[in-house]
């Protein structure tokens, strides 16, 4: 069904939108997320009546809770992304034939973190990250480490200037050249290089990191004589200040000298020292701009071009099967070294074994392989010659490669599983996820400690974690007294850790970080949701009859209440509940659109709980309030048409007194 399709749309973009602007860890290409993203908005477009205030084309994306949050005086949008330059023509001319030929300007796209500066009489007062447009992060004094960000600028003028701060090649190799030495993590590309040295807490380290930026535009909040009247003056204006501005833009006449700008440095890019993964292209007229406005998330006079995905040749030497936490095997591609995208690759995702059969792939063969924005490679393609045919067909494994035991397909699936609750692959991998960031967040707890902790017998499941002690950790190769305190530590402050995050760490099958989170809100303790009965736990919005039975099942299955009996035992419980203050808004239900003033739609959601009202994050016959903002989208409209109360930011503060 359609419905099904722009579900899982919907959950898979905002996942990569907070591994990507939260975590700064991406996990899918910018190609793959462009794809889904289109696809998506095509759907909606056919099926409006399917368009939600989640769905990610109402939005921009997440914010961080390292820094404090900030609203932007001017908001940041982001861009509509195209691949085919017939597409860049046919925006071109939507504008032509509206307003008349139009200079274009054609600039890098530069693949670093977007900021905002805030200037005031021609002083840097202010950096905030772009976090989601509206709010982002305060790293003001990091930001100051930078040597291209001017602190003091050459006209005394107030002025916010938007840019991307990004780490050069050539200083992202030698960090990792460093950080190799050193033991520590390794950063996968300059991009997460960047995001790692900016939202550093302590500045110093920043400073010692080698960061850049390149700035793309100015907004004038004072008065300035003779101010530029387009966007190419614009940042002429900006070198003049003092801001770097990226030397390789070019003004255009039309969209054909765009294309070829476009094609030139599609070829021209892997020069550079910096990343670049495709170009903007934007109207040149302020009062052209002006008329042309923007979209819920886009300017409309300006596009960015999209590089197609690199693509490399290069030998298959081996296909790993890897195991995960459910037991699902992955087949991975081992490759002979090759560089793809300014990294070396010998890994790629072959996805599924209906993919290797779909591809044909064998190993010894030459492939191509492709990724986007030097995040994960894939293989895509066999080279179909003589000597592919010579090689002996790929047969999938029938037991598992890490205990032997015979593999199985689920119902509806086409992944091959081990089913052994004692593979040890499939045990170490529970124990990685369950120290992962998105449940316990047990930090210091890598996959080599988890392997040598498993291979030496001190954990043999997460619940084992909590039986260790510093001398334990000592025993592993490497650790030293420093980093047995650290991980011990580590260990025992994860013990009383939301509820949500415990459901997540589960590995119930089907509940999911966004699952948990509404199973927490709905049913407060641990004990609730394990005597809920099937029907119960279907009625909560988004769980269903399917996933409720996996949650039923699973709490009554004799492994998980050993489990949770050893927890508790060991002091490991979630954190009890926040007690309501009253039931002032007992029986309410309320949906937050839009930006308030005076605290975040969070801040206002945890009020609410703690007067006893409960918060959705849609609207429907059964909402009794609708709080909007400024800015408030498809929720307020919603409310209008079912007649749903909605109040002001200052009704609701007089409500909560």
């Amino acid at each position: 069904m359609v419905i099904d399709r722009i579900n899982f749309l919907k959950d898979a973009i905002n996942r990569a939108n907070y591994e990507y602007y939260v975590e700064d860890n991406p996990t899918i290409s910018d190609f793959e997320y462009d794809k889904m993203f289109a696809e998506l908005k095509q759907l909606e477009s056919e099926n409006p009546l399917f368009i939600s205030p989640d769905s990610p084309t109402q939005r921009v994306g997440s914010v961080s809770e390292k820094f404090f949050p900030y609203k932007h005086k001017y908001r940041l949008y982001s861009l509509d992304n195209t691949y085919e330059y017939e597409d860049l023509e046919d925006w071109y001319k939507k504008i032509v034939k509206e307003y008349g030929p139009q200079e274009l300007v054609c600039e890098l796209k530069i693949d670093g973190l977007a900021m905002a500066l805030t200037y005031e009489k021609g002083i840097f007062v202010r950096g905030v990250t772009r976090g989601d447009g509206i709010t982002g992060e305060d790293i003001t004094n990091n930001l100051k480490t930078v040597k291209a960000i001017p602190l003091k600028l050459f006209e005394p003028v107030d002025i916010e200037v938007r840019g991307e701060v990004y780490m050069p090649k050539e200083s992202f190799e030698k960090l990792n050249e460093e950080n190799l030495k050193n033991g520590e993590k390794l950063f996968a590309n300059p991009r997460n290089a960047a995001a790692g040295s900016i939202r550093q807490l302590d500045s110093k380290i920043t400073a010692k990191r080698d960061l850049s930026m390149f700035c793309y535009t100015a907004i004038l909040t004072g008065n300035v004589e003779n101010p530029p009247k387009n966007h190419y003056d614009s940042l002429m204006y900006l070198k003049k200040l003092g801001f770097k501005v990226n030397p390789n833009i070019r003004l255009c006449k039309n969209a054909k000298e765009a294309v070829e700008y476009c094609k030139e440095w599609d070829e021209k890019r892997f020069s550079l020292d910096y990343a670049t993964d495709g170009v903007v292209i934007k109207v040149n007229s302020f009062a052209v701009q002006q008329e042309l406005g923007f979209t819920s998330r886009a300017p409309k006079w300006a596009t960015a071009f999209k590089f197609p995905p690199e693509e490399v040749t290069t030998k298959l030497i081996g296909i790993e099967e890897s195991v995960g936490k459910t037991g699902a095997i992955t087949p991975v591609a081992i490759l002979e070294p090759v560089q793809l995208g300014g990294s070396t690759v010998s890994r790629a995702s072959l996805h599924n074994f209906d993919e290797v059969g779909r591809l044909d792939v064998r190993i010894g063969d030459r492939v191509y392989i492709k990724k986007a924005a030097e995040i994960i490679p894939k293989v895509v393609k066999v080279i179909d010659d003589e000597e592919h045919y010579k090689l002996p067909e790929y047969q999938p494994p029938v037991k598992c490669p890490s205990c032997g035991s015979e593999l199985h397909i689920h119902e509806e699936e086409v992944n091959l599983y081990c089913d052994n609750p004692d593979c040890p692959a499939k045990r170490c991998a529970k124990i990685e996820y369950w120290v992962s960031k998105d449940a316990m967040d047990i930090d210091k707890i890598g996959p080599s400690i988890i392997e040598q902790l498993y291979n030496k017998g001190f954990a043999k499941t997460p619940v084992d974690l909590y039986k260790l002690s510093m001398q334990d950790f000592m025993q592993l190769d490497l650790v030293k007294e420093k980093s047995a305190f650290n991980m011990y530590n580590s260990i025992q402050e994860s013990k009383h850790r939301p509820l949500s995050r415990f459901l997540t760490a589960f590995t119930i099958r089907n509940v999911g970080k966004e699952t948990a989170g509404v199973l927490a809100q709905e049913f407060s303790t641990l004990e609730n949701i394990q005597s809920a009965s099937v029907e119960e736990l279907s009625k909560v919005e988004g769980v269903g009859e399917i996933i409720a039975q996996d949650i039923y099942d699973f709490f009554r299955k004799p492994e998980t209440v050993q489990m949770l009996e050893e927890l508790k035992s060991l002091g490991v419980e979630p954190a009890l509940p926040v007690q309501n203050i009253s039931d002032k808004l007992k029986g309410k239900t309320f949906v937050l659109t839009g930006t308030l003033q005076s605290m975040t739609r969070d801040e206002a959601s945890e009020k609410i709980k703690l007067l006893g009202g409960k918060t959705s994050s849609s609207v429907s016959k059964n909402t009794s309030y609708v709080i909007a903002g400024e800015s408030a989208g498809s929720k307020l409209d919603k409310a209008q048409k079912l007649g749903v109360i909605i109040l002001t930011e200052n009704d609701f503060l007089s409500m909560i007194g």
